[in-house]
């Protein structure tokens, strides 16, 4: 029986210009090492399209004139478009969509086997009715080849048609409106030549960073009886390289033209020169068939190993959505991201958004990673390990100790955030003080941690995890201060989660006081810090320690600040943002989304009217509620246990109604953190919400950032919500804990997991969690379902049969009852 595709192809009917920029976002293709942009091959940047290819750290520094000062920018660099092929017939102009009636129109992106897809039937002005049926892929199996397909079938006509394929080095960074007044060049051509009869190589460098940058195409027609004996014309310009190839076609025939693309850069491993690599590459490479053939092996053993199944039929369009961002996710970092010094770009190798560089986007991407393909997790925290001794230069400029991480990252791990930022809706450039989300370094040492748990892996904490971790507790030690009038530590002059506050109203300086989501993580970091090296052998903590210069005094101190840490809370018990929040201005919610058809940037909003949104108690995202997120309700009540905090279980609900009502969800990842916390106190709000999540994308619900680049932190956040909320996965004490709570909407859900060298089977619906080991050399491990405990050894099956959701409120309201 065929495979119902419902759940795995994407699927667009009828061209539309305005949606064009999404679709080419949505259908990209990557492989970790390079991606593509899923513009039309007849494309070009002209305000509808904007073909792009994009490195893996493929980073330049450019510097600009703004407001009257000179700023200096890394961005990630749009490389040479490689897709261009485009036909004519008998000499006429050549193809272009919106020069043509289009009679059919359907793209597909097909999730299951990596490919892109188009199918186009047009009439020109001639009356000619024509056929084009493209394929595409970006290799999975060799991380540097790409190959393109086209198809033209002569419906009424017959006549000589030429087909042009081409390398274009021409292109800038155009693709965000906002940056187009900065220095955008960023290539400088170095060779363009025809190496053979059906060849072209184009070779570049980065006019800063100096990465070359080389690509060679051949370009073969096909017939019914295999190669055309086509008749080839060759022309270069000034950035530009091409090749004509023309053949007579009857009525009714097929004739195909196929492009495969080598692409190497001179940091790859393994070469001589950049060059001559792609040239021996493209030589060795094979026919379409032959490389989608390997292509779709390699896709196949990712969805064997990150698929996440639903119920058949039930939730099908809910199950597309959430392939999309798995598929994306897998293009962003994959296997062939091992070996390469690159991070979890904001938004994905997908355009030129935030600059592609790195934030905290990791902290949501790694709980899928690490469950899965623990071995790629590993190899992104080391981008972050080789940037620690820059991190400690940070930190020692500001006056801090260890080592201190970068909001905006890119190529040596040097602060990236922008000094200024454009308002679009003003128009005027503003200072930017983001850098202060110090937060970054809790995210760094949260996945540290959590990598640990998943893995057992003591090999990478002693060499590299826990030197980082302790890096980032002696920052923040040496970042709070003691207040003697409250006997409490505080750490001052930062930003939380949250973006629109970056600093008290009328404030000459940025920064806010004791971010409660912030004192709460580090009070958990120094409290993690204990057993880090704990886990070390004696001997192995006490050559880190000596190597970093750490002593027995330091860790009691750190001990003593993670009890005494400050957290402000509102009189009623409320968890306060900040100090000073509750005394900020109610925000008119009502009256301005009278006055505005979107008001998901109110930052935007307010500064454009002369206002600023640091006076009122309004959030982007996220803030205080991250907490709720990242840890389980029993986990926070040890937390503000030990920080000598009452933690009564009505504290929750009543800070996230609190907040929930004063968020305007102006970033993706508000409806992630948002369906999370709702998921067991207000199910069908937490489902809406999961479905925000899941369209933000998918129908860019931000109204144009997607056509920009994907949001790689809330693709990857839906993934989590599935795993570890509706599954109810925790890592904690050496136990995988379970405690499923699925929406009323998913019958089923099934996933592959990897914990500690086991392969686990779970699958689990409204009754009953059944978890199996495939067998397997490892010991065994510890699961646990609300305080049952099972020892799984390799082959072995256990399952739980699940408290119903009324039997769980009952339960949870006596055990909260209990530890009052």
């Amino acid at each position: 029986m065929a495979e119902d595709m419902s759940a795995w192809v994407l699927v667009y009917d009828g061209f539309d210009p305005d949606k064009e920029g999404l679709r080419e976002a949505l259908c990209t293709l990557g492989n970790g090492y390079f991606a593509t942009r899923g513009a039309a091959p007849d494309a070009r940047d002209d305000g509808v399209h904007y073909p792009g290819a994009y490195l893996a750290g493929g980073y330049n520094r450019l510097e600009s004139e703004v407001a009257g000062r000179t700023i200096r920018n890394e961005d990630l660099v749009n490389m040479p478009n490689w897709l261009p092929l485009t036909f004519r017939i008998e000499g006429g102009p050549w193809f272009q969509l919106d020069q043509v009636e289009i009679l059919d129109y359907r793209q597909e992106l097909d999730l299951l086997h990596g490919q892109l897809r188009r199918d186009i039937r047009f009439r020109d002005e001639e009356g000619r009715i024509t056929r084009w049926e493209e394929r595409r892929i970006v290799s999975m199996s060799n991380s540097h080849l790409a190959a393109l397909e086209v198809s033209l079938t002569p419906e009424n006509w017959s006549g000589l048609v030429t087909f042009r394929s081409e390398i274009d080095g021409g292109v800038i960074n155009n693709g965000v409106a906002r940056y187009r007044q900065l220095a955008s060049r960023h290539l400088d051509i170095l060779d363009l030549d025809h190496p053979g009869d059906d060849s072209m190589f184009l070779r570049c460098r980065t006019n800063q960073s100096c990465i070359q940058v080389a690509m060679a195409a051949r370009t073969r027609l096909l017939g019914r009886d295999g190669v055309f004996d086509a008749r080839r014309e060759n022309g270069k310009s000034e950035n530009r390289v091409w090749q004509d190839l023309s053949c007579t076609v009857e009525e009714g025939a097929k004739v195909t033209a196929e492009k495969i693309l080598a692409l190497h850069d001179s940091r790859d491993w393994a070469i001589a020169e950049a060059g001559l690599e792609a040239k021996r590459t493209l030589a060795h490479a094979g026919d379409f068939e032959i490389l989608r053939e390997a292509h779709e092996i390699a896709w196949r053993h990712l969805w064997d190993d990150c698929d996440i199944g639903l119920a058949d039929g039930v939730a099908a369009e809910t199950e597309l959505k959430l392939r999309l961002h798995i598929f994306h996710i897998l293009q962003t970092a994959s296997p062939h991201s091992i070996d390469l010094d690159a991070g979890i770009p904001a938004r994905g190798w997908h355009g030129e958004a935030y600059r592609g560089h790195i934030f905290w986007d990791e902290l949501f991407v790694f709980p899928f990673l690490s469950l899965r393909l623990p071995t790629l997790t590993r190899a992104l925290l080391r981008y972050r390990y080789r940037r620690l001794p820059e991190a400690r230069r940070a930190a020692k400029a500001e006056g801090y100790e260890g080592a201190m991480f970068p909001w905006q990252s890119g190529s040596n791990g040097e602060e990236e955030t922008q000094h200024l930022h454009l308002n679009p809706q003003s128009g005027r450039w503003l200072p930017d003080d983001t850098h202060r989300q110090r937060h970054i370094n809790a995210a760094i040492a949260f996945n540290i941690w959590q990598y640990h748990q998943a893995t057992d892996d003591h090999e990478f904490l002693y060499s590299f995890g826990a030197e980082m971790f302790l890096e980032i507790a002696r920052f923040w030690v040496s970042l709070a201060t003691y207040n003697p009038e409250i006997d409490r530590y505080e750490i001052k002059g930062v930003m939380g989660p949250d973006e629109y506050h970056t600093a008290y109203p009328d404030a000459e300086k940025g920064g806010l006081d004791n971010n409660a989501y912030t004192n709460v993580m580090v009070s958990w970091i120094l409290t993690r810090a204990e057993d880090i090296i704990s886990e070390l052998s004696k001997s192995q903590a006490q050559r880190i320690c000596e190597r970093i210069g750490l002593h027995r005094d330091d860790l009691e101190k750190w001990h003593e600040i993670s009890c005494k840490l400050r957290v402000p809370f509102h009189a009623d018990g409320v968890i306060s943002q900040f100090d000073g929040y509750e005394q900020l201005q109610e925000f008119d919610w009502e009256g301005y989304a009278k006055k505005y058809d979107d008001i998901h940037r109110l930052d935007r909003i307010l500064e454009a009217e002369g206002d600023n949104v640091n006076r009122y108690k309004a959030s982007k995202q996220a803030d205080v509620l991250m907490l709720f997120y990242l840890f389980s309700a029993d986990e926070l009540y040890l937390i503000f246990n030990r920080l000598g905090y009452r933690f009564p279980p009505a504290t929750i609900r009543k800070t996230i109604d609190y907040y929930l009502a004063r968020t305007s969800h102006g970033s993706t990842l508000s409806g992630v953190a948002h369906s999370w916390v709702l998921a067991r106190s207000d199910r069908p709000h937490s489902w809406r919400l999961f479905q925000w999540a899941l369209d933000s994308d998918f129908s860019d619900l931000q109204g144009g950032t997607t056509p920009e680049g994907i949001h790689i932190g809330a693709m990857a956040g839906t993934i989590d919500l599935v795993q570890r909320c509706f599954v109810g996965i925790e890592m904690r004490g050496n136990t995988l804990h379970f405690d499923p709570a699925l929406p009323e909407d998913l019958h089923r859900i099934k996933v592959r997991l990897r914990y500690r060298r086991q392969v686990l089977e779970v699958e689990v619906d409204h009754d009953r969690l059944n978890i199996t080991s495939r067998s397997f050399s490892s010991t065994a491990i510890r699961i646990a379902y609300r305080g049952h405990y099972r020892d799984l050894a390799p082959g072995d099956t256990c399952e739980f049969r699940l408290i119903k959701p009324e039997e769980r409120d009952r339960d949870e309201n006596c055990y909260a009852e209990d530890k009052l």
